[in-house]
């Protein structure tokens, strides 16, 4: 008989029970705030909508500079308002197409009911009892 490997009967039984493991809440630390870095950069150069794109990409690496030189207060600012302007930024070009396609939806709809009413009143045929044919 060969021995050389544990045998199944052999093997020990897994545990099921866990260890409870401690709990830490770290209190009074604030996690470090976002910079929207990559937000900002995907508007800048897709959705520049008014230079917003821009202005939040210089107040993205405004926060970055900051949290990275330990200035949690400032780069907390600097990133509300790199999250402020990529908002309008991402607003302003989603939603002001979508209006002008409306507008322009609504226009030729309107154009198209206007030129139907006025080939019915072009194509008006008038009866042959006038009174000004004899």
């Amino acid at each position: 008989m060969d021995t050389s490997y544990p045998r199944e009967d052999y093997l020990p039984t897994p545990s099921h029970k866990r260890e409870p493991s401690p709990t830490v809440l770290a209190v009074g630390a604030s996690p470090t705030p976002r910079d929207h870095l990559v937000w900002s950069i995907f508007n800048t150069i897709y959705m520049n909508f008014c230079c917003l794109g821009f202005v939040a990409l210089a107040f993205s690496v405004k926060a970055r500079d900051r949290k990275v030189a330990g200035d949690v207060e400032a780069a907390r600012r600097f990133s509300s308002k790199a999250r402020c302007y990529n908002t309008l930024a991402t607003a302003g070009s989603v939603v002001l197409p979508l209006l002008l396609a409306a507008l322009l939806i609504t226009g030729v709809l309107h154009l198209s009911k206007l030129a139907q009413e006025s080939v019915s009143f072009f194509t008006y045929q008038f009866s042959g009892s006038d009174d000004e044919d004899k």
